[in-house]
């Protein structure tokens, strides 16, 4: 068996706090600039606001094309509800994962008026030939999300498989939602006061690690290098990720297989050309939008 190669840091992101929906005050990592940077995933939001005034407002009815979203609560309560008929509230390890694909109509709402509300929101792209399918909507409850300590850092692994070390012992986890359009792993982790951790992951794919609350440390032959509180990084080639900790901190772990296919994105709408985007803005204004039948 070979040596791991150790993936470094290679670029480092900045969430920016912005407004979206009615008012809901979030930190967004996103940006035409960096889209080639993510591929296969196309921005991260974090919602973590104590104040109701910050979140109450919340993202009423509005359409997506052509992509798939992800959230992960870990405070507070939203409901979901969409043109297919889904509804359900999302509380703290809950997650959900929806293909938008060819249109989808949905409002997220605070099931609360008061506490703190916590989560994230994925947006994953879907490739040029699964864009114009119908659409799909999955809910995963925090009890079916696979929890795994593994020295320090306790694993929560949201989609995909997970390939753990710390301390000569290694473990696979493999999460709830598997065999969407996308191969991508998703896993969120929470480090103890002087955690270490190593992660296998498949040399094909990207990897990026968001530093959710507190900084982590991202260990390869070229050094060491930290990941600030609020950042997301882009890591380079290799088949292995070793993370470190001083104290304590979280983080979420992407890996996808990039499509490197172009991209074309206008609000809520990510399509592979601009003459797409203009279709699916005819098509909303026209209410065409969400013309096919749900996937069972």
């Amino acid at each position: 068996m070979s040596a791991e190669e150790l993936r470094p840091v290679e670029q480092l992101f900045a969430a920016r706090p912005t407004e979206d929906g009615d008012g809901v005050k979030i930190r967004r990592v996103a940006g035409q600039g960096i889209l080639p940077a993510l591929d296969p995933f196309l921005m991260l939001d974090e919602i973590a606001a104590d104040e109701a005034a910050d979140y109450i407002g919340g993202f009423p009815m509005h359409p997506h094309r052509g992509f798939s979203t992800v959230t992960y609560m870990l405070e507070g309560r939203m409901r979901h509800q969409d043109h297919m008929g889904n509804e359900g509230v999302l509380g703290p390890g809950d997650a959900q994962w929806m293909d938008a694909a060819s249109g989808v109509l949905h409002s997220e709402m605070p099931e609360q008026r008061e506490g703190r509300l916590h989560g994230f929101q994925l947006w994953v792209n879907l490739p040029a030939a699964m864009k114009m399918q119908a659409p799909a909507y999955r809910e995963v409850s925090a009890g079916d999300i696979p929890s795994l300590l593994i020295d320090r850092a306790q694993i929560n692994v949201i989609a995909g498989v997970v390939q753990a070390r710390a301390n000569g012992v290694t473990e696979h986890v493999t999460g709830p939602i598997q065999g969407r359009a996308c191969a991508v792993d998703i896993a969120m982790i929470r480090f103890a006061e002087g955690a270490e951790l190593n992660l296998r992951v498949p040399e094909e794919k990207n990897t990026l690690i968001y530093a959710a609350d507190g900084a982590v440390t991202v260990r390869a032959r070229s050094g060491l290098r930290q990941i600030p509180s609020g950042h997301l990084a882009r890591l380079g080639a290799g088949d292995a990720v070793a993370l470190s900790t001083q104290d304590f901190s979280s983080a979420m772990v992407l890996a996808g297989r990039p499509l490197r296919e172009p991209v074309a994105h206008w609000g809520p709408f990510v399509m592979n050309t601009p003459e797409e985007i203009e279709r699916a803005i005819t098509d909303y204004r026209e209410g065409q939008l969400v013309t096919l039948q749900p996937m069972p």
